[in-house]
């Protein structure tokens, strides 16, 4: 009886020991386990995009682009400085007070406007010294004085500039020229009371912003040459309307002169 229980157990155990389950359990899970990871494709495919060497050949090119625009603004600025030191030997002492770029330019300026009101002087007084040599009709001598001075003028009261932009009659000879928001303004017309502060005051209602003034007479006509500024907020925006102003002013102060 003993040995027939002895025997029962062993063949239980022997059961237990080879069950199925516990065998296909056990072999899933070893051989899960012992399964290697799959290789990272992804991590591998952004590595071969890398390019080490282009990114060397952009960092030389840009290096070289830097070293070019160095030598081009070393090269600008030697050349600046020798026409700035030619310019200032070419005026007197008394328009250059200081070194620095700005005050060159601006005694430059003075200077020129200066030449050029010498000019108109002298031109006057040519123009006079001629008028008493010769005996001609001083309406025709006088229809024709400072006429180098306009090239492309916008109104001409002589009619005799075949380059006038207007062609209707008008009461002084007019050219305006425009470059940015300066504006070189000559005007030619009969002298009139008060006429200058009358300009001065309506450029300022224009906001446009006197610079410079020469102001050259003979007889009964005055010559005018302006250097403005147009100043933010001006409605005229070509030389063309700035010279419209212009003559429309000067109607309005003839007409207020004839009238008193």
């Amino acid at each position: 009886m003993a040995l027939e229980a002895l025997s029962s157990s062993t063949e239980l155990f022997n059961f237990i020991m080879f069950d199925p389950s516990n065998i296909s359990s056990f072999t899933s899970n070893s051989s899960s386990s012992s399964m290697p990871p799959p290789p990272p494709q992804a991590e591998s495919g952004r590595k071969k995009r890398r390019r080490r060497p282009k990114v060397c050949k952009n960092k030389e090119e840009a290096e070289t682009q830097r070293m070019t625009h160095i030598a081009v603004e070393r090269n600008r600025r030697k050349q600046m400085n020798e026409h700035l030191a030619v310019l200032r030997s070419l005026m007197p002492e008394s328009y250059v007070q200081r070194g620095d770029q700005a005050s060159i330019v601006g005694g430059a300026i003075e200077f020129v406007k200066e030449l050029e009101h010498i000019v108109q002087s002298l031109e006057a007084k040519k123009f006079a010294a001629k008028e008493e040599e010769e005996e001609e009709d001083k309406k025709q001598v006088l229809g024709c004085p400072f006429a180098h001075f306009f090239t492309y003028p916008q109104f001409s009261c002589s009619h005799a500039n075949k380059f006038t932009s207007q062609s209707k009659a008008a009461i002084a000879d007019i050219e305006v020229t425009l470059i940015e928001t300066h504006a070189n303004i000559r005007v030619l017309s009969r002298t009139r009371v008060r006429q200058l502060s009358k300009i001065v005051a309506s450029f300022q209602s224009l906001l446009l912003t006197i610079l410079h003034l020469n102001v050259t007479t003979l007889h009964s006509l005055v010559l005018y040459s302006i250097s403005a500024k147009v100043e933010e907020g001006c409605q005229l925006n070509s030389a063309d309307d700035i010279a419209g102003a212009v003559h429309h002013m000067l109607r309005i102060i003839d007409e207020e002169a004839i009238q008193s």
